[in-house]
């Protein structure tokens, strides 16, 4: 980009942001040169770099890429710091991070949202119930062509989504560098929307976020019964569609069951690949504390755990990974304060609180191998399509414990019973509820199963 080229830009800019804002910030800003896609602007002080930057950065970012397409990101330096490595703020696709001090600098991809460095597919623990998101989220961080877009995951809290959002993102950028990576929340985009609604600016809004190569948003489920929120979301999805850009979203259940979502939405998210991912069984859980645990030792080097720690542990706690991680961190920090041994009875003593929220909570996998050892029954049989009355029966039990025993939908448990319509549940659940109280064979089954899943 050239001087004169930059003189024209401005007077853009007088026209979109006003005299006033522009003779206060953007006429003070002096282009001092680009380098390696960085366009490097000297600013009189520190403090109006640091405004440009956050009110106005995304602005300048667009409509210099828009005359100059390699130049992917801005920053602004005082006029005394231009000539060496100085504290600097820029904007463009670089991750957020943060210091302090001299050298201390600031990088935003179009202001995206902040991504936990704990967060990469290196940490993330595969299993039967993530492999297949894992895999394709994946295949989206490699950066090639895929054959689905959007990529939607879904599933309950803890269960790994953000994770997976979070290692997309930093693959990406990690890999391809210049491209523009934008990750935010779903309340973030409702709220710049209605922010630049507030200063009308939309047209600013969407040009910013049409002009990104991926866009990635989680917990899509808060735009829900949003009207003119959805409205945008829905134009920009069909824009960078048409663009053959990537779209990454997360929401906590599948795009037909989010209620108050517009049904051309819902058709739009179900059109690439929707991935679920279930609930942790206790092979993963188990290898999830296994890995934390490594981490933890080279922490705490003097600490010794006792065998059959961390697999009680991964029985007891069977819910929610964050609530898992939460406990081991915990119990680490707890003994090596007291200076204790990690043993089975301290770690009862150190997580009772965490193990009594704990004790009701089953998962569907847990109630369907318990249902089909008691009847002894193969697994895939009583899941599988078969409809005789020696698969149905247990296949109904089972439904019934799931209704009772864990908060899954009928559309959820229908479709780890092999896909089945959630009306088949319903008249499954309903069947047991008759027989409980007629067949005392039945009610017993269901007594003894419901003992052996509590304890």
């Amino acid at each position: 980009m050239t001087q004169e080229q930059w003189g024209q830009l401005k007077q853009r800019l007088l026209n979109t942001v006003g005299k006033n804002n522009y003779t206060n910030w953007i006429e003070p800003l002096e282009l001092s040169g680009v380098k390696d896609g960085v366009a490097t602007f000297s600013v009189p002080t520190s403090f109006l770099g640091n405004y440009v930057s956050q009110n106005f950065g995304d602005l300048i970012l667009y409509q210099v890429n828009s005359i100059a397409p390699e130049i992917r990101r801005i920053q602004f330096r005082t006029a005394a710091n231009t000539a060496r490595d100085p504290a600097a703020t820029k904007t463009g696709p670089a991750p957020q991070r943060a210091a302090s001090g001299n050298g201390a600098e600031t990088d935003i991809r179009l202001n995206t949202a902040p991504l936990d460095e704990r967060f990469t597919f290196d940490t993330f623990v595969v299993g039967k119930p993530n492999e297949l998101a894992h895999a394709a989220a994946k295949r989206v961080a490699e950066g090639g062509p895929v054959t689905f877009n959007p990529l939607f995951l879904y599933g309950g809290v803890g269960l790994g989504k953000t994770h997976l959002m979070h290692a997309i993102a930093w693959e990406l950028t990690s890999r391809q560098p210049e491209l523009s990576v934008l990750y935010l929340s779903a309340e973030q985009f409702m709220y710049r929307f209605v922010q630049a609604l507030r200063d009308r600016k939309m047209m600013d809004f969407k040009e910013m976020f049409r002009s990104v190569d991926v866009l990635m948003v989680d917990d899509v489920q808060f735009i829900a019964g949003k009207e003119s929120t959805q409205e945008e979301f829905f134009h920009t999805f069909n824009a960078l569609v048409d663009q053959n850009k990537q779209i990454v979203i997360s929401g906590d259940r599948a795009p037909g069951e989010i209620e108050n979502l517009e049904d051309r939405i819902k058709s739009r998210l179900q059109c690439g690949l929707v991935v679920d991912l279930h609930p942790t069984d206790y092979e993963l859980r188990l290898g999830i504390l296994q890995s934390k645990c490594e981490q933890y030792s080279r922490q705490y080097p003097d600490l010794q755990m006792s065998d059959g720690v961390l697999e009680f542990l991964a029985h007891r706690i069977s819910t929610n990974v964050r609530v898992l991680e939460g406990a081991l961190t915990r119990l680490f920090a707890f003994a090596s304060l007291v200076g204790h041994e990690i043993t089975l009875e301290l770690t009862q003593d150190c997580l009772a609180d965490i193990l009594r929220a704990s004790e009701r909570k089953v998962s569907v996998e847990e109630i369907q191998r318990q249902v089909a050892d008691h009847y002894n029954i193969r697994l895939s049989d009583m899941i599988g399509p078969k409809r005789l009355r020696s698969f149905a029966r247990p296949r109904q039990v089972a439904m019934y414990l799931c209704k009772q025993m864990t908060s899954r939908s009928l559309p959820e448990i229908g479709r780890r019973f092999g896909g089945r319509d959630h009306t088949t549940v319903m008249h499954g659940v309903r069947r047991i509820d008759e027989l409980r109280a007629q067949d005392a064979q039945i009610a017993e089954d269901l007594e003894i199963l419901r003992r052996t899943l509590e304890g």
